[in-house]
């Protein structure tokens, strides 16, 4: 069984997750950490649980999501995998943080190998179906687990909202087309851990989300 730890990090209020099993191997997904604090305390949680971090994954490379990149590579000697059509995307995040005015990013090193869609990756024994779920970011994946329904869906789909879409090469129809082929033929049970916000499930969004009604 995969155990979740959700984190919230940054100015952005981005949701951080960890992954783990009972043999304590451990992916980082979508590390947020932005200020000292934050990386400490990923770490403190990671040591707490005696954790061997084995994956850094990225959903997409925006700048929110890649945050914390640089720690869990100098920490952990992990590089990120991510689609290759977000390469644009990470290439974009240093100077994404200046028009922000983020002082101190820490540029984020680039993947060793890609993630591809329709391929399986394995926490231990536990399975994840890699999907293609372009719109928010050319290059957006989810990360899906069939037996325990679980879908990791980055800034896809939210609590009764979506992914932006005007950001640098975002789509509205290319999202919704994403959403309804690769989210909600999925079982109503399935439970949406999303890039920001609450837990929601594939039941609630396809009942009640008002952008895809």
């Amino acid at each position: 069984m995969v155990q979740i730890k959700k984190f919230v990090f940054s100015p952005f209020q981005e949701n951080t997750y960890v992954l783990y099993n009972e043999d304590k191997e451990a992916w980082i997904i979508d590390p947020g950490c932005f200020y000292e604090e934050e990386s400490q305390a990923l770490k403190e949680f990671i040591l707490e649980e005696g954790l061997t971090p084995v994956k850094l994954l990225n959903t997409h490379c925006h700048l929110d999501h890649i945050f914390g990149n640089n720690f869990v590579h100098r920490e952990y000697g992990l590089l990120p995998e991510y689609h290759k059509l977000d390469q644009p995307m990470l290439d974009m995040a240093p100077s994404q943080a200046k028009l922000y005015g983020i002082d101190g990013f820490q540029d984020s090193p680039n993947a060793e190998s890609f993630l591809k869609e329709g391929t399986t990756i394995n926490l231990g024994q536990v399975g994840f179906e890699v999907r293609f779920v372009p719109g928010h970011a050319p290059g957006h994946v989810a990360f899906i687990n069939h037996s325990e329904q679980i879908v990791i869906g980055g800034d896809v789909l939210f609590h009764h909202s979506i992914g932006r879409t005007d950001l640098p090469f975002g789509d509205y129809d290319t999202l919704i087309h994403s959403i309804k082929s690769q989210f909600y033929t999925l079982a109503p049970e399935f439970t949406v851990y999303s890039g920001h916000g609450p837990e929601t499930t594939i039941g609630e969004e396809i009942n009640n989300n008002p952008f895809t009604k």
